[in-house]
């Protein structure tokens, strides 16, 4: 598993009416077109305000070849 969440069957009925509905179709296409106009300071800005929901987790190297 790839670590997605499994729909349920009312999620996924309601995904099939939505891909026949020209409206929401639309209305898709015009929010994933709005999303790739942003700038990089926008972009740089949606980062920044995230970054607390990202968990850090420190990795531990055992290195035991130390040539550069």
């Amino acid at each position: 598993m790839n670590g997605s969440v499994i729909l349920s069957d009312d999620e996924k009925q309601e995904m099939m009416e939505d891909a026949k509905n020209k409206k929401r179709g639309q209305a898709l296409n015009a929010a994933r077109y709005l999303s790739q106009q942003g700038s990089l300071e926008d972009f740089i800005n949606f980062i920044s305000e995230n970054m607390k929901f990202v968990r850090f987790v420190p990795s531990k190297k055992i290195t035991k070849n130390f040539k550069l």
